[in-house]
């Protein structure tokens, strides 16, 4: 039996559901197949996905190729077109057993070769519990999936479908499940991860699941936030921050610029001075937080003065981790028709933001020099910090556990210790 090779593209949340699909794939008895699973943030990640695509084919002549994630949601005809695909098979039925089921039984014979149904009809999210990762290090929980907001420049509502909650009981048992595997940090992950609870019973918010995560896990050593809207942060969020040194000091922010008026044109919930009072507030109730945060480049009618507002919020912010998209427009999605900025002014722009981004990197390691860190061990030789700073190590360590270590210097993209 050749077990199902699995490729994931894009975000953390994906991950999570390559895992559950190992299972679901293994549980029905697929063999000799390769799954694919993609991303559509942007138009470069589509294009991505189809060159990827087209490699696994060549590496892999002979297998079942099957398409899925959020690019196969969005676009299944995109993929159902092209020579190197079996099958293309729609976000929710990729975490359906009965999907794996058919395509190991009867692989395309009576089996629908595109299965991607309405999503936007889905009102509930698979609960589907996995035992791990490949390592012992970290692991991902999905406590959330959808999105209800449309900004006007995403088109991922429309691969993920309206915003579904998982409820905390399931939540925790998961998170139990994992700490019983011997997992040391656990990330809760969704795409619009603090509209956690809207939909369930009494309308819980993200902060009374993580304060009821560590309060009936008490054996996890550390629990991570991915990426966050600040603007829908509640009250028992900021106490955990505050309180609760087992919730990491590590949080990515969805910011997409520091202007204004691009921000009400990106149809965005917040503005800028928003960012930075939720920054100082956080720093303040936890001096040791970092942030990573989303800004895109080049948005249609960005003026120079639009971009230079998102250069000085890196600062204003005290931004360190930043993921800079060059903005391209994605069909269907109302920016896409807005007067769109000259692309080598796209390129420039972009480059300048990494450029600060590389510049807050490196004060952040400068900074933490002598420092002494609680280290995740991901391999032999290297762990991240509680900021989720990569560390180097001279001699091997035991991968999957925490380890004290003092800082004693930098690379520009490390610490060394």
């Amino acid at each position: 039996m050749t077990p199902p090779k699995f490729t994931t593209l894009g975000c953390r949340l994906n991950a999570y559901e390559t895992e559950a699909m190992k299972d679901l794939a293994a549980q029905a008895g697929l063999e000799n197949a390769v799954v694919v699973n993609t991303c559509a943030v942007t138009a470069e990640a589509v294009r991505k996905a189809r060159q990827e695509i087209r490699k696994l084919r060549r590496d892999n002549p002979n297998a079942k190729l099957i398409v899925t994630g959020c690019a196969a949601q969005t676009e299944p005809e995109t993929f159902a077109k092209m020579a190197e695909v079996d099958a293309v098979i729609g976000n929710t039925e990729k975490m359906t057993p009965d999907t794996w089921k058919g395509l190991a039984a009867d692989f395309i014979g009576e089996t629908e070769s595109v299965q991607v149904n309405d999503i936007m009809s889905v009102t509930e999210t698979a609960q589907h519990l996995i035992d791990g990762f490949g390592t012992r290090s970290r692991a991902y929980v999905q406590v959330q999936n959808g999105c209800d907001h449309r900004c006007t420049f995403c088109i991922i509502p429309f691969g993920r479908g309206n915003s579904r909650s998982v409820p905390a009981g399931v939540i925790v048992d998961q998170i139990k499940r994992l700490v019983d595997k011997g997992f040391n940090e656990v990330v809760l992950t969704g795409v619009d991860l603090t509209s956690w609870g809207a939909d369930l019973p009494a309308q819980p918010k993200l902060g009374d699941l993580v304060m009821r995560i560590l309060k009936l896990v008490p054996d996890l050593p550390r629990l991570r936030i991915s990426s966050i809207d600040s603007i829908e942060v509640d009250e028992n969020l900021m106490q955990a921050i505050a309180s609760e040194p087992r919730l990491m000091p590590h949080l990515h922010l969805s910011l997409q610029h520091g202007d204004d008026l691009i921000l009400k044109r990106m149809k965005r919930r917040h503005l800028r001075d928003d960012a930075i009072r939720f920054a100082e507030e956080a720093r303040r109730l936890r001096p040791d937080m970092t942030f990573g945060a989303d800004i895109i480049a080049g948005f249609p009618t960005e003026t120079e003065a639009h971009f230079e507002n998102s250069l000085k919020l890196v600062e204003e912010c005290n931004l360190t981790w930043l993921h800079v998209f060059p903005y391209s427009p994605r069909e269907g999605t109302p920016a896409a028709r807005m007067p769109q900025v000259d692309g080598r002014a796209i390129k420039d722009r972009a480059a300048r933001l990494r450029a600060a981004g590389e510049a807050a990197v490196s004060r952040h390691l400068t900074a933490q020099q002598g420092q002494t860190h609680s280290v995740l061990m991901e391999a032999p030789d290297m762990g991240r910090t509680e900021q989720f700073t990569e560390v180097r190590f001279a001699t091997e360590q035991p991968v999957g556990q925490i380890v004290r270590a003092t800082i004693i210097g930098q690379d520009g993209h490390q610490l060394v210790a």
